[in-house]
């Protein structure tokens, strides 16, 4: 079935319906314009939100961005992005596959209709002109043929007239005669012109017009073809990209099962954790000795009862707790002592005190060693207030100032590495301008190479400075280091009070003068102050494991020690994360060694 068969008489018809087509392309092509239009805004509104909640550089939320629930959060702006692009796709592959394509497509459509509408409109006017001659000559020869009806009848009418004259009669016969003879020629040109419009007529009806309205509806089905693949772009448009938005909403679900929050826990401490002991317990303060003590003079500081940590934290909540607070600034309670040595037992009631005291020779003791601390922890206690960054990071907390330490280090030996790279391509530059001057003069690269040289000199000063403050911060730890002091101090100054005992008059409690040979209480003090350090020392560097070494190890650097494969070492010090363990072999040397070189077992 075809229009040109079927539809030979609804030219009519056949004109609406293709121009119908063609305005349904137009509508169609419009409707993609404007989802295109929504896609783009879509997509530019989803990236305005994404960098709304970006965090700009420097931030805080850049900061810590370490965590993985705030990493996540990032991941999900950076895949939602990732989606913006892909609506953006969509949009774009829409505008050039559909619209562009439809609208090219549907201006040849235009043009191809106009044709044969052309071609329709002048066999039309071609039949319609030849139907035109064939009535004309029909009605001249309806005329001449009356005419000549007529002349007929008037020549038999002069010929039956008697009064008519022969040459009357002559020239009516041949008046009829020659009407007679146009009206034939008029008789034959109407049966030429019938015959012409004939065939005309069964071309235009049976070949030509169906032709063009075959040609038309060949037209209209590619019309409609071509929009039916637009209608499947439409959908295989954003299909195409489904693959890719998948995956970022995959990644969306990915980074939102990527949260750990035993790592965030862990990366906090990481990250502020100072490396700093616990104040230990309060010593029991036996009033009932009748030891004298006064306000300003008692051995823990103060008579008031001593403030709890919630207490302390609940006034400093923007400070750190034991040592950083002003409290162990303005006077050393027991909780600011309790962390750097165990207190020393208290004196023993009987017997005078040393006449180097004049009161109470502990709470002298105390007080002493505590002005060797203050300078220490007034630096620490800085810390919460306005930093002062020094370039061994002294300022920080043991466990933060190795991290940063070692972070310096990393940085000094790729600057040292470009350096060095650096310096040897120089070389074979130069080496090649030597063996051919005409590339270029060696000794133009004399001072680069100097300039590389210097640079490798200083980076391995700093190198070397920075090894050495690490070394110092993993060895022993602030902490420690504290604690030696303390010890020191302590010895240091019983030996002074034991030398320079004889040269004061011994007092008793009561302000007496002792005999002179009275045995010194402060020996026993000493002695017992001594053991107390000597035992947190020895808390401190108590094995908690065992390590068995996987590789050799030369500990060639300051603070470490060697290791042979196979041999079995006591864990003193866990890694803290810098990649390095203290350990300490059977003849008491410790040092510390890389944490990967070997297989630890800690004991429970």
């Amino acid at each position: 079935m075809d229009w040109g068969t079927d539809l030979w008489d609804q030219y009519d018809i056949i004109d609406k319906h293709t121009q119908s087509g063609l305005e349904l392309v137009e509508k169609y092509v419009k409707f993609v314009k404007e989802r295109t239009e929504i896609e783009q805004n879509y997509a530019k509104q989803l990236r305005n939100l994404t960098k709304k909640y970006n965090p700009k550089r420097g931030c805080k939320e850049e900061q810590e961005c370490r965590f993985s629930n705030h990493q996540s959060f990032l991941d999900i702006l950076n895949e939602m992005n990732d989606y913006a692009g892909q609506r953006e796709l969509i949009a774009e592959n829409m505008m050039m596959n559909i619209c562009i394509e439809l609208t090219k497509y549907l201006q040849e459509l235009k043009m191809e209709r106009k044709t044969h509408l052309s071609e329709a409109k002048k066999a039309q006017q071609s039949l319609e002109s030849t139907y035109k001659q064939l009535d004309s000559s029909k009605k001249r020869f309806e005329r001449e043929w009356r005419e000549a009806d007529k002349a007929a009848q008037y020549a038999e009418k002069t010929d039956q007239d008697i009064n008519a004259t022969k040459a009357d009669v002559e020239k009516a016969k041949q008046q009829a005669n020659m009407r007679t003879h146009i009206a034939e020629e008029c008789k034959n040109d109407y049966a030429a012109q019938l015959q012409k419009y004939n065939k005309e007529q069964s071309q235009f009806y049976f070949s030509d017009m169906p032709l063009i309205f075959n040609k038309l509806q060949d037209m209209d089905e590619r019309r409609v073809r071509k929009l039916a693949q637009g209608y499947v772009l439409f959908s295989d448009t954003e299909r195409h990209v489904m693959p890719i938005i998948g995956k970022c909403l995959e990644g969306v679900t990915k980074a939102g099962t990527n949260v750990n929050e035993r790592n965030d826990s862990i990366a906090l401490i990481e990250q502020y954790k100072s490396g700093f002991e616990r104040p230990g317990d309060l010593d029991f303060e036996d009033y009932s000795q009748g030891i004298n003590r006064t306000s300003s003079d008692s051995s823990l500081g103060t008579l008031g009862t001593p403030k709890g940590p919630l207490e302390l934290l609940g006034k400093n909540r923007s400070k750190p707790f034991w040592l950083f607070s002003k409290k162990s600034k303005l006077s050393p309670s027991p909780s600011s002592l309790t962390p750097l040595s165990t207190p020393p037992a208290p004196s023993p009631a009987n017997g005078p005190p040393s006449p180097k005291f004049g009161r109470d020779p502990l709470s002298y003791c105390l007080k002493e060693i505590n002005k060797t601390v203050k300078p220490r922890i007034s630096s620490f206690r800085t810390l919460g207030r306005t930093p002062t960054v020094m370039e061994d990071f002294g300022h920080l907390p043991p466990e933060q100032r190795r991290k940063r330490l070692q972070q310096k280090l990393d940085d000094i030996g790729k600057e040292l590495q470009k350096e060095v790279d650096q310096s040897e391509a120089l070389e074979k530059m130069k080496d090649v301008y030597e063996k051919n001057p005409q590339m270029g003069d060696p000794a133009s690269l004399s001072p680069q190479i100097n300039q590389t040289a210097q640079n490798m000199e200083r980076l391995r000063g700093e190198l070397n400075k920075y090894e050495s403050w690490l070394s110092e911060a993993g060895r022993r730890g602030d902490l420690v280091l504290r604690r030696d002091t303390l010890r020191e101090d302590a010895l240091s100054y019983r030996s002074h009070s034991n030398n320079n005992g004889s040269t004061h008059e011994p007092y008793s409690p009561d302000g007496t003068h002792s005999e002179e040979g009275a045995p010194d209480p402060s020996h026993a003090i000493y002695a017992e102050f001594d053991d107390d350090f000597e035992e947190e020392v020895e808390e401190l560097v108590a094995p908690i494991g065992q390590c068995t070494a996987m590789y050799n190890f030369p500990g060639a650097s300051e603070g470490t020690i060697t290791m042979q494969e196979g041999e079995v070492l006591s864990v003193v010090e866990e890694d803290k994360g810098d990649g390095w363990t203290r350990v300490r072999r059977a003849n008491g040397n410790e040092g510390y060694i890389p944490t990967s070189y070997v297989s630890i077992s800690l004991s429970k």
